[in-house]
């Protein structure tokens, strides 16, 4: 079942609010996406950790919904 990449954005934006958070959908038909999300809820956290983090926000929709995700999170880089 395909997911819209607004409600992966949407749903990502409110267990991090903070979050710069960007949705593409790889191929067109809502199967295949990818997610770059950054945020300072990362900092200090392993790359494992921050994925855990977004596949939390992502509750069920990870597991019935969507086939595929590209995953690529970071914190923001203080200058």
């Amino acid at each position: 079942m395909p997911v819209d990449a607004a409600e992966i954005e949407t749903l990502i934006r409110k267990a991090l609010p903070d979050a710069d958070v960007k949705v593409d959908d790889l191929r067109g038909d809502g199967n295949y996406l990818s997610a770059h999300v950054i945020s300072p809820a990362f900092k200090g956290l392993s790359r494992i950790q921050q994925h855990r983090l977004v596949y939390d926000a992502l509750g069920q929709t990870m597991d019935a919904a969507l086939h595929a995700l590209a995953l690529h999170t970071s914190f923001p880089v203080e200058s």
